[in-house]
């Protein structure tokens, strides 16, 4: 009886190890049932007055919808986004190694955030080189659906950064 517990007990686990990774679009992180929100868009900065990334001046825009609903269905899955990275840590080696993943480029930089459910807070132990904010990175890892707070916005989503790697289009 013992045995027969342990093989499934072990059949379980290798099957959960093995489960499939899902790829997402942004849109999947909103639920079907959502209030459609107007992108709100602010003017590009001018780029060539700014210092640094998170060193502009004036106050920072508001965010959309900082309490978006989430699609709760996503908790503890696998997942592989594309997204571009908005540094909040940085290591000594100079990797980033915690980030916000948003859908488009300045988002929460250069534009105000988007609604909380399409930013997620990503943690890595390696982190990522990121050379040009402008790139797109393919992230995988799992996805928790937990809401956090971070100095440029609120994040509906969280992931431990498996992987990293440049987003590119499939020839």
């Amino acid at each position: 009886m013992f045995r027969a517990l342990l093989a499934l007990l072990m059949f379980v686990n290798l099957s959960a190890a093995a489960e499939p990774l899902r790829e997402l679009t942004w849109e999947a992180l909103i639920p079907p049932d959502a209030p459609k929100l107007a992108p709100q868009m602010a003017p590009m900065h001018d780029l060539s007055k700014m210092g640094t990334a998170l060193a502009e001046a004036g106050p920072a825009a508001a965010q959309q919808a900082p309490h978006a609903p989430v699609v709760k269905s996503l908790d503890q899955q696998q997942v592989r986004l594309p997204g571009y990275i908005v540094p909040l840590e940085v290591n000594e080696q100079g990797r980033t190694v915690e980030f916000l993943l948003v859908p488009y480029y300045g988002a929460c930089i250069h534009v105000p955030p988007p609604p909380s459910n399409q930013i997620v807070h990503v943690t890595s132990e390696l982190g990522v080189k990121v050379e040009e904010l402008y790139q797109p990175y393919w992230i995988e890892g799992p996805m928790q659906v937990k809401p956090i707070s971070s100095e440029l916005a609120e994040a509906g989503y969280q992931m431990s950064a498996e992987k990293i790697y440049v987003y590119e289009l499939p020839d």
